[in-house]
């Protein structure tokens, strides 16, 4: 067993590479506690079950995606321009996540999908309240109740789009920004020229 990362960090390693070669139903917790090295009880230990494993996978991937976003937020000075590029971010890197693809498309990946929907609970309070400190930290001026309505609704906006895609992802992220400028009484380009104008 390698020392280098945690034994919780090399469990989700090991999970993920099998998740995304077997789907869901494919792997088994003995599985993982093979190619970590350690024995099943300890991956029991460490999770409890096979759902509570994934969970964790979904919400540590998360951490990860949001420290993409925050580096994806400090690049604009707009806000308008800022979810725009966040929203676009998210649907793209989605769309190349092994996890996700296992979830959306893996055997056993309908199992998984509450995850990310129905009982999304973590992930989404999670990314809802990274963003809110986020955008209050590079505008202070927002109203907070205002943001962490619009907020909610942009994330979820986002997620659906994730799991049932129906237009591209650029245009996906005007429509959501221009929701949240709209809301937030925050400027948004108006025309080909860009020419901030409070949205409309």
């Amino acid at each position: 067993m390698s020392t280098g990362r945690s034994l919780r960090d090399q469990l989700l390693d090991a999970f993920t590479e099998l998740l995304t070669e077997r789907g869901y139903r494919g792997v088994r917790m003995q599985d993982v506690a093979d190619a970590v090295g350690v024995s099943r009880q300890t991956v029991y230990n460490e999770f409890g079950d096979k759902w509570r494993l994934a969970q964790a996978l979904v919400i540590r991937d998360n951490e990860a995606y949001l420290d993409g976003i925050d580096q994806v937020l400090a690049r604009h000075t707009d806000l308008y321009s800022a979810v725009e590029a966040a929203v676009s971010f998210t649907l793209r890197t989605s769309a190349d996540d092994p996890v996700k693809k296992a979830v959306l498309t893996g055997t056993g990946g309908e199992e998984l999908l509450p995850l990310l929907t129905t009982r999304a609970e973590p992930v989404l309070f999670g990314a809802k309240s990274r963003l809110i400190e986020h955008v209050l930290r590079r505008w202070p001026h927002l109203d907070p109740d205002a943001l962490t309505e619009v907020a909610d609704a942009a994330i979820r906006l986002t997620m659906s789009h994730l799991l049932l895609p129906a237009d591209p992802p650029d245009r996906v992220a005007r429509r959501i920004a221009r929701l949240v400028a709209r809301h937030l009484g925050e400027p948004c380009p108006a025309g080909p020229d860009r020419t901030a104008e409070v949205c409309q």
